[in-house]
């Protein structure tokens, strides 16, 4: 495949990996910046949890508190209103003064409206089988309970949106010796379920912050993610640049003579061969020129391989300088050079070589500044011959041009 055919699919194949790279970079700053977020998210649950688990257990300890005494008494003011689910609620002290008894569900709800109205949080205890009808349990308390009597040991829930949200928690009470005081008659017995307390406090504006940080978070791996990419693209443009750049050199080097900057014996050949089946297809006129420097062992002898080496690199220059623009000169092997002149009909083709032999004589020196000659053979393709027919005839002139006497240009028609 010529490196014309290859370019193309290299570029595919650089954009597909770009394009992968970049997907690959995208799923895991996703899945690192998503996984941050949900852990956040559950860590706040987890503290609301532990939270709503502290409030359940001091709501606890004080209805211990008060069954222990057997309930409290409490000085029957105006407003202050007797518990009309017990027997005998109030009592008289001996100064007058009368006293209602507050038992453990009363003070419960009462300490629940109190916080509800300062600090926007309440518990409610409440029961399937309530005493009181105000302690019924709301749809979402009695699926509850009913979980707590097949064994559920907590439930919680968010209710509402936006800043409205509260969330809930709820655990159940089990019977003990204090409660039968006054659920006995319901057939409650030690062990038993009885109820449950359901905890509530305002999370509008804690999962607001949330949603804000969620938004900080997908910022921050948006702006992360086009970083990643930006860095990527550099990346990849300065590695498909330095590619580039030694492709380049290594093709330079593949089809360059080292000595001379001209094509090497390999690329001029191959240049050859091109023109040739050009020629089939189009039957356009075609040239080459073989060309030999004149007594170059003597001059290798004489000055040495250094001097010999710059004549080879003056005659390149002259080649250079001497050919059309859509020529091409490569150096054949030692001191041979070869041409290849496409639309290069007879006279065109003399033209060029009488040109060049021109200019090496005129203008290349040896180590003691003589002048340095080449001979040069010219051969005109002819029809359905191969590259290697036309370069031997172009050989077959350059033999002649030597025993003709050097510096001179013969021709093989």
């Amino acid at each position: 495949m010529s490196e014309t055919a290859k370019a193309p699919s290299e570029a595919r194949s650089l954009r597909f990996f770009l394009l992968s790279a970049s997907l690959v970079a995208a799923l895991c700053i996703s899945g690192g910046f998503l996984g941050m977020a949900l852990r956040d998210r559950e860590l706040i649950e987890e503290e609301m949890v532990n939270r709503a688990r502290r409030d359940f257990a001091n709501i606890v300890m004080m209805r211990q508190w008060n069954a222990r005494y057997g309930g409290v008494y409490v000085e029957k003011r105006p407003g202050v209103v007797s518990n009309p689910y017990l027997e005998n609620p109030d009592i008289t002290a001996s100064d007058g003064k009368v006293y209602t008894k507050k038992n453990p569900a009363l003070m419960t709800r009462e300490l629940s409206e109190l916080l509800h109205t300062v600090q926007g949080y309440a518990f409610h205890i409440t029961s399937l089988r309530p005493l009181n009808p105000g302690n019924i349990a709301d749809p979402r308390e009695a699926e509850a309970l009913k979980a707590f009597e097949a064994g559920a040991a907590e439930r919680s829930w968010t209710e509402g949106e936006g800043r409205a949200a509260v969330f809930r928690y709820m655990a159940p009470l089990e019977t003990d010796a204090s409660c039968l005081q006054c659920h006995a008659q319901q057939g409650y017995r030690l062990g038993d379920v009885r109820g449950g307390i359901s905890v509530s406090f305002q999370v509008g504006e804690l999962q607001e912050k949330l949603r804000r940080n969620l938004l900080v978070i997908g910022g921050l791996g948006a702006a992360t993610f086009i970083l990643l990419v930006v860095s990527i693209v550099l990346l990849f443009r300065q590695m498909v640049r330095r590619l580039q750049e030694a492709r380049a050199e290594l093709m330079r080097l593949a089809t360059t003579d080292a000595l001379t900057g001209l094509a090497n014996r390999r690329t001029i050949l191959e240049r050859l061969e091109e023109e040739v089946e050009r020629h089939r297809r189009t039957d356009r006129p075609l040239a080459c020129i073989l060309l030999d420097i004149d007594h170059f062992k003597r001059i290798n002898d004489r000055f040495g391989h250094p001097a010999g080496d710059e004549v080879l690199r003056q005659v390149a220059r002259q080649l250079q300088t001497g050919v059309r623009v859509y020529d091409t000169a490569g150096r054949y092997g030692g001191e041979e050079f070869l041409a290849v002149l496409p639309e290069a009909d007879p006279e065109a083709g003399r033209l060029v070589a009488e040109r060049l032999r021109a200019l090496v004589a005129g203008e290349v020196r040896c180590g003691d500044g003589e002048a340095v000659t080449a001979s040069f053979g010219l051969a005109q393709y002819r029809k359905d011959e191969s590259a290697d027919a036309l370069l031997a005839r172009a050989d077959q002139a350059l033999y002649r041009a030597k025993e003709a006497g050097r510096n001179r240009v013969e021709s093989e028609a």
